[in-house]
């Protein structure tokens, strides 16, 4: 999700490990307090118990605007993991005042749903404006608060596109002050993703901020694609 915007098909994941007998691990920094009618993540935006999922954690960096991270999992999970991977033991505890702050997000997001209706209209509004953008196309999932946009016509050369995205980037905001992301990749990677621009989406964004950036895109695309 972090790299492209898209949602792994957690349902047809838990299929194949009851098929498969297979441990599953999810990381959820980037759908904990965005996906699921409630914010609680991927598992119940596809309606899979948690019961299913072996191990879940997160980083609390993202939605809940606090540091540090979470992982959680069945009691005998739990337990292992006091025993043999204490954070006192291996590296530095969360200081109280930031699970303090992570608890009071979860509180929020809670009782103000309304943020969570924010957050998706305002990642529609993005969709909706970049539908047409000149010589990108938009490679996220719709739901998704990671907007990618990838050349429509790739040259060819990855390093060929990363220097068309990058002159975007460095146009946009220049010429209007606004900052956007060109993504690169490792050589080390395993899975070669498309070069593309990153957008991330919140619910503290307004309207007017969509319109700028999507103005903003749309104009120097066209002129640099």
């Amino acid at each position: 999700m972090q790299n492209s915007g898209q949602i792994a098909p957690l349902d047809e994941i838990v299929r194949l490990k009851e098929k498969y007998r297979f441990r599953v691990i999810l990381e959820e920094s980037h759908s904990f307090g965005v996906l699921g009618k409630s914010g609680r993540g991927l598992a119940e935006h596809y309606g899979v118990p948690v019961e299913k999922i072996d191990i879940i954690t997160a980083g609390m960096g993202n939605a809940l605007a606090t540091d540090g991270g979470f992982c959680t999992g069945s009691v005998r999970v739990v337990d292992h993991q006091r025993l043999s991977s204490s954070g006192y033991v291996f590296s530095a505890s969360l200081p109280p005042y930031l699970a303090s702050a992570a608890m009071s997000a979860v509180n929020h997001l809670e009782e103000n749903p309304s943020v969570l209706a924010n957050l998706r209209s305002n990642i529609a509004l993005l969709h909706k404006e970049l539908s047409d953008i000149p010589g990108l196309e938009i490679a996220s999932n719709i739901l998704s608060p990671i907007v990618f946009l990838k050349l429509k016509t790739p040259t060819g050369s990855a390093v060929a596109d990363l220097e068309l995205l990058e002159i975007i980037a460095e146009k946009v905001l220049m010429e209007d002050s606004v900052f956007i992301a060109a993504t690169k990749r490792s050589s080390l990677d395993k899975c070669r993703l498309p070069v593309g621009i990153r957008l991330f989406v919140s619910a503290g964004h307004t309207e007017s901020d969509i319109f700028k950036v999507s103005a903003s895109l749309k104009r120097v695309a066209a002129s640099v694609v």
